[in-house]
């Protein structure tokens, strides 16, 4: 499934923001379970509880492809647990060639239901490579536009003065209730330049993809894809600079998997 990042002026003001949304989704999650437990315990067995626990873990993509004669594999996982207007979620994605991590983040996010189909969240973010583990404090909205588009914004804030951005945006159009086609698209922007991490100010990277799955069940699909990865301005000179391409298709398979 899309992101804006912002560096704060101050490590302080970052942490506190996101321990108050952190506190906030332990007290929401609190109140629902405080809630279930108030349940009389003789209901009939027809009776269901109003607002369930309920928890999900979806592995989006876990895909690999060949890349300058190596063997690469990416991920892209999502798990929350919560109730039905507060969630905490986790979210982790990357990439790793020839056994070496070129790239790895880590999300801890509070969802909270802001309007029909919308949240709004507030996290922290860790990425892990390339360079330096860099924390950011997180901000956005995500949910469903009309006509079934599944859309991200998400505002980041670091403590080292940098800001960042990523939208993403992806649809499911049904072939038949099995085969499944999902374009989808990301925008990546950053405030600053981050050598270490190669990119630089404004627009970073743009990335639109195709993949088509087959639901042998909805928690196991397999799929075929294909991948553009387009980088601009400073990032894109930072690539060539060191040898790479500024463009870069691949094919892709790999395994769609719901628990």
């Amino acid at each position: 499934m899309g992101t804006v990042r912002m560096r704060a002026r101050s490590g302080s003001t970052w942490r506190r923001l996101v321990a108050s949304g952190v506190l906030l989704a332990l007290a929401g999650l609190a109140h629902g379970q405080a809630s279930d437990e108030a349940t009389p315990v003789g209901l009939p067995a027809h009776s269901t509880l109003e607002d369930p626990f309920n928890r999900s873990l979806l592995v989006d993509e876990l895909e690999t492809h060949e890349h300058d004669g190596s063997r690469e594999l990416a991920w892209d996982a999502t798990f929350w647990a919560g109730y039905a207007f507060d969630k905490l979620v986790v979210r982790s994605e990357g990439e790793k060639r020839g056994g070496t991590t070129e790239e790895a983040e880590l999300e801890l996010l509070w969802s909270h239901s802001v309007a029909r189909w919308w949240d709004m969240v507030v996290g922290a973010r860790t990425d892990f490579e390339p360079g330096e583990t860099d924390s950011w404090a997180a901000f956005g909205v995500r949910g469903l536009a009309p006509y079934r588009f599944e859309l991200e914004a998400t505002a980041y804030l670091s403590d080292g003065g940098d800001s960042a951005a990523r939208f993403e945006g992806e649809y499911e159009l049904l072939i038949t209730p099995r085969l499944i086609l999902q374009p989808q698209l990301e925008l990546n922007w950053y405030g600053q330049s981050d050598a270490s991490r190669g990119v630089g100010p404004g627009l970073s990277t743009a990335e639109a993809a195709l993949r088509l799955r087959y639901e042998f069940r909805r928690e196991v699909a397999p799929y075929v894809g294909l991948v553009r990865e387009r980088k601009f301005g400073a990032t894109a000179d930072r690539a060539r600079a060191e040898g790479e391409d500024a463009d870069d298709t691949r094919l892709v398979a790999g395994v769609r998997l719901r628990f």
